[in-house]
């Protein structure tokens, strides 16, 4: 039994694309307040490709390596934008209304990097292994960029997946890496998550003023009073 469970299969590339379209959704309905949901259906690619309106791509290595790319049409993009700045208090005539503006792309950016950030820990977690990550490059764009993926790929797989906003709006992600699988070799328990909200409450506490010494109960003296009667005081 125990050479079975050795050559068992229980992460494979499919797996991967699902963990990271996971960590999608997850990120983006945290920041836009709205759900995020993603297609049933993958699709088996030869190339990897930024395409309009704003693409992003961002190359990963260490237990494995790739190349993660995320296509946003212009509504898309301008939906995340704007839900994400306004669920944090930023009036909406402050914000800008083209999604060739710095702006969108430096904030759809930083959401990617989040994206990423919590696909790394969980493959930390989960895999007990490390992959490292670059930062993410946003580019509006008007034509078609073909990307090849110069990361010492043996032999790559490449899968795209739909995914809708609320308001149905479309963007895609693109996934290269080796054609791997991950083979448990004995049994172990995934290191939990930290919580986000127990975090901050245990930062809010340490942070919190000390309180106040209760006055002693039941008219006894302290130690204070009788140090200070024995100085004559």
């Amino acid at each position: 039994m125990n050479a079975v469970q050795r050559t068992e299969v229980v992460f494979n590339t499919e797996d991967l694309l699902t963990s990271l379209c996971n960590s999608v959704t997850k990120v983006l309905g945290v920041a836009t307040n709205s759900p995020v949901s993603y297609s049933g259906m993958v699709q088996r690619i030869h190339k990897t490709c930024l395409k309009p309106d704003i693409g992003c791509f961002v190359l990963f290595d260490g237990g494995f390596s790739g190349l993660v790319i995320l296509n946003f049409s212009a509504p898309a993009a301008m939906e995340i934008y704007h839900s994400y700045l306004l669920s944090m208090g930023m009036a909406r005539a402050d914000l800008a209304s083209s999604h060739t503006s710095d702006e969108v792309s430096n904030v759809m950016g930083e959401l990617m990097n989040q994206v990423l950030g919590d696909f790394t820990s969980k493959v930390q977690r989960e895999l007990h292994t490390y992959i490292s990550q670059s930062q993410p490059k946003m580019l509006v764009l008007s034509k078609q960029v073909v990307l090849s993926v110069d990361a010492h790929l043996d032999q790559p797989e490449a899968r795209r997946v739909t995914f809708y906003t609320s308001k149905n709006n479309i963007f895609y992600l693109e996934l290269a890496t080796d054609r791997t699988e991950f083979v448990r070799l004995y049994d172990f328990e995934p290191q939990e998550a930290p919580n986000p909200d127990e975090l901050m409450e245990q930062t809010a506490a340490k942070n919190a003023p000390a309180a106040a010494p209760q006055p002693a109960k039941g008219g006894g003296d302290s130690a204070t009073d009788e140090l200070l009667r024995s100085l004559g005081m």
